[in-house]
Order: C-alpha cells, then structure tokens, then sequence
C-alpha cells in the first residue's frame, strides 16, 4: 500500500471518528447506538446462534459481493500449487506420479520427482478440494473463511463476555473476509487461523473443566496448524503448553489420574493420527515419513537460500531452464537477503518491518489505539498471556528470512482477543464521571465496518490474467490442446504460465515450456494427436497460435 493511499485512510479515519464521536455524544445519538448495542448483545446470549450466524453472515455477503467481486483468477506460484494439491485430493490420491515429460512441465512450488505434487502443506489443499468437489475451488476458500470466523467467536466466548466475542468475530471478517487477500486469492490464511482458534478456544475451556471433548478441539487445532502453517503453528503453541503444564501442577488442578483421563489421552490419540497421517503423506509424496515435501523441493531448488536461520547456505542450483535462474538465483536471493536477520541490527529492522505489516494488515489505523491500550492491563493475565504469544511468535518469526500476512495466520484470534480487550477497556474511560470512553469505543468500531474496503493487500479489480484468456478460448476448441509457453530473456520470472492439472494426460489443455537447448520433439511425440499451439508470453497481447516447429 503506497503512502498516499496510507495518509487518505488515515485522513478518512480522523473525520468519520470524530463524527460518530460528536453523534454519540449527544442525547438522540446515544439513544439510537445504545438501542443498536442492546439488540445485539441479546442476539449474542445464545452462543451457539452467535456462532453459526458469524459464519452464515461470512458466506451471504461475500456472495453478495459477486456481481462487483468475482471469483479471483490465481495470479501467483503459490495459488497454482495449492490448486494441483485440490485438484489430487479431489481425485482421492494424495500424490501423482511422476510424468514421464516433467521436465517441460517443471515450474515452481511443484515437485516433479520422486511424485508430482505441491510442496505446501496438505491443509490448504484439502479446503480447496472441498470447494472443487462442490463446483469450484473458491468455494473452499468461501467455507475456510466462514470456518475461521466462527471459530473466533467460538474462541473468545471462552474468554470474555458473548457480545464481546460476536464484536471480535465480527471485526475479523470485515478486515479479513470481505476485501482481503484471504478470501480473494487461494493462497490461504484462514486455514491455519481456524487452527489457532480452535486452539484458544480449547484452551480455557479445559482450564475450566478438562472435558474430554474440549481436548480432542484443541488436539483438532494443533492438526490444522500442523498441517498448514507447521513452523509458525509450533511457535504459537509454545505458550498454550506452557500454559496448560503450569495449570497441571496448581493445588487446584485435578487428580493426574483426572487429567490422564480428560486430557492426555484424548489429547495424545488426536496427535496421534495427526502424526500418523503427517508421516504417511510424508512418505507417498518423497518416499520417507520424515522428508517434508517442501524440504525435498528446497534442496532441489532452492537450498541457496534456506529458511531458517540456523541452516547452512549451500552452493545455488543450475537449471537448463531461464526462468528458474532468474526466480530462485537473482529474486528470490534478493527478497531472502532483505528478510534474513543475520545480526542484531538486521534482525531489529527486520522486527520492526514485521510488526507495522502485522498492524497494517490486521489492525488498520481505526484499531491502533484499542490494540495498544493493552499496554495498560498487563496486570491482567489474560491479557499477559495474549501479549507474550504475540512477542514470542514475532521473535522467533526473525527465524525466518520470509515474511507474509498469512504466514502469522495462527495469530490471528490472539490479535483480535486484543483489539477486543483494549475497546472493553477504553469503554470504561471516564472524564470526569463523564462516560466519554462508551464514544469512543462505539467511533472505533464504525471507523472499522465503514473502513473495511479500504486495506493494504486488499481487493483490486484487474482484468483476467493473459493465461486464463488464452486458456478460456483454447476450452471453447474440440479435441485436446497442448500449449507450448516461450519466454523472452527479459521475463518476469514472476508471471509464469506452466502450471498443469493432476492428471495431465487427461487434461484438456496441457501447458509446457519451451527450454533453450533442448529439443521438443519427445514432447510432441509423446502427445501425439493433440492440437499443438505456441504462445510467445511475453508480448504485449499473448495469443496462441498453431505450433509450426522449432
């Protein structure tokens, strides 16, 4: 988001609060939000309303939003890769094998050996197999979404009062679900942040009466963030297992045989499982259970720039092929050089950078001042609790030399529980006995609805991308096509047009790459039959055309 679009929110935000504020404060003003506030506190008594209306509510207005909004194009690597996963899930096997053309099909994110298949994490995949086998992939998205929201509210009935809850709920889906990126992209976010809440959620209720079903939740929690975001899913439990270890040996806690009972063993079955199928997925998709499918393709590709920052820097790979010379060994080395905190400094500037994406995409400037007010209720250890997850995920997110909203998704309840605790807390500032905090909080919140179309990675009307053009107009022709893409040397490694379906020979259109050097004839021999076409990508107006040799 440029600096001017930042200053006219910010602008935007000064005016429309202080209006609410100045029709708050007066006596009809006052009438007419305390009638509104009192009518949805009584729809929130009911949680198990509150909760299903808050995802009812996620998918009507999304949908509603259809004729304006429509269902995005995938644009970017890492959408095509979790499509090919939807796409084999929703043909019942978790992998492909490999193609015995995979080297003109070789594009990023994706492993072409031992197994064809995403690199990613099998979670977002499955939400988006969801979606296809319904009618379209976005669908899941739709439902991931609604999920999310739900199980905020969910989670923060268990820690403050119900109103409150549906508030933070609420709050969620306009920044998130309406206009963001989570919902109009299918690179995810609200899988992992359905991880986290569960997690929350589960968390203070087996606190309060270690009920079996409530350990199974958050051992349902910890399988979603194991299985989307694993790393930044690991950190985030961090302290709700040092949570839950202090509360075992408290004077109050239950017997251990309760606890073994209650918690441990429902608990440990679901990880269990969760570990089981981890190792099985592991093992179809690289040949060994403990071989993640995104290590095996960082070594393969991209081990010059790991991860972590405790893993060495290997010498960079060579590709026959230019484009992934241009991605992996000049911009992704670029990106991963800025992200990487190799001293205090960097890693201090790094911290800082993070931190104002976090606010910038979660908070807005319509929220800062509720989320920093929980800067002054430290002594309250609920709050203690949210604020030191919150530190120590970001400390140890310098880990990593990537950064990206929904790579911090499991925070996402975490955040709100604050945003929400800091408005209950502004809420009760008086001056002078004078409730001015009741309109304040009540400016907050209406800055927030009404400010909600107006966000950093928001939604942006684009025309339909060059390859969904082509692709669309090539589905229109009978029989089965095969699309050679040539690249300039200029390419922007970036929009890159190979990406295929599991099941490529049963694809109606089938995209390869055209590589220097090395010769298309197997290619063609081997796809005999199909009508062949050739797409220069890089022109100002890409077209296909039929394909008339080298």
């Amino acid at each position: 988001m440029n600096l001017a679009f930042q200053r006219t929110e910010f602008l935007v935000f000064i005016a429309l609060g202080l209006l609410v504020l100045a029709i708050s404060l007066t006596r009809g003003g006052d009438r007419f939000f305390s009638a509104v506030e009192n009518f949805f506190g009584c729809f929130a008594e009911p949680k198990g309303r509150a909760v299903i209306s808050v995802a009812a509510a996620a998918i009507l207005l999304r949908v509603a939003m259809l004729p304006f909004i429509s269902v995005p194009f995938p644009g970017i690597h890492d959408e095509f890769s979790y499509l090919l996963a939807a796409d084999t899930f929703a043909h019942g096997r978790l992998t492909n094998p490999p193609h015995p053309m995979w080297i003109y099909f070789d594009t990023f994110h994706v492993n072409q050996q031992p197994t064809y298949m995403s690199k990613y994490p099998p979670a977002q995949g499955a939400a988006l197999a969801i979606g296809q086998l319904v009618g379209n992939s976005w669908i899941g998205v739709l439902l991931s979404v609604a999920a999310m929201t739900a199980a905020i509210v969910w989670a923060l009935q268990a820690w403050m009062p119900a109103p409150w809850a549906v508030l933070g709920g609420f709050l969620a889906l306009c920044r998130l679900g309406l206009f963001g990126y989570w919902i109009n992209s299918y690179w995810g976010g609200a899988v992992p942040a359905l991880g986290g809440a569960l997690a929350i959620g589960g968390l203070i209720r087996i606190l309060r009466s270690w009920r079996p079903a409530d350990a199974v939740i958050l051992g349902l929690g910890e399988a979603i963030l194991a299985n989307s975001r694993p790393f930044e899913g690991l950190i985030f439990s961090i302290p709700v297992f040092a949570v839950l270890l202090f509360a075992m040996f408290r004077r109050e806690a239950p017997s251990w045989k309760t606890i073994a009972s209650r918690f441990t063993v429902p608990f440990a079955t679901i990880m269990v499982l969760c570990f089981v199928f981890t190792g099985y997925y592991n093992w179809r998709g690289t040949g060994s259970p403990f071989l993640f499918p995104d290590t095996l393709n960082d070594s393969a590709y991209q081990r010059a720039t790991p991860t972590f920052l405790w893993q060495k820097v290997m010498p960079p790979a060579h590709f026959e092929n230019p484009q992934f010379e241009a991605f992996y060994n000049h911009a992704v080395v670029t990106s991963w050089e800025e992200g990487r905190a190799r001293s205090i400094g960097k890693a201090r500037r790094v911290f800082v950078s993070d931190l104002r994406t976090l606010m910038r995409f979660f908070v807005g400037p319509q929220l800062y001042i509720p989320f920093l007010a929980v800067l002054l209720m430290l002594r309250n250890r609920r709050i203690l609790f949210f604020v030191s997850q919150t530190v120590i995920c970001f400390c140890c997110f310098l880990l990593v030399a990537w950064f990206q909203p929904h790579y911090v998704a499991p925070l996402v309840v975490t955040v709100f529980a604050l945003i929400v605790e800091g408005l209950r807390y502004l809420r009760a500032w008086k001056v002078r006995s004078y409730p001015l905090g009741i309109a304040l909080s009540r400016a907050f919140v209406i800055c927030a609805i009404v400010l909600t179309p107006f966000q950093p990675w928001g939604y942006q009307e684009v025309e339909v991308t060059s390859r969904a053009r082509v692709a669309k107009e090539l589905a229109a022709d009978p029989g089965k096509q095969l699309v050679i893409v040539r690249y300039s040397p200029q390419h922007d490694p970036h929009a890159e047009w190979v990406y295929n379906r599991a099941k490529i020979d049963d694809a109606k259109i089938v995209w390869a790459r055209e590589i220097p050097g090395v010769s298309l004839s197997p290619l063609l021999n081997y796809f005999h039959g199909y009508h062949v076409w050739i797409v220069d990508a890089d022109t100002p107006m890409p077209s296909a055309r039929p394909y008339a040799g080298p």
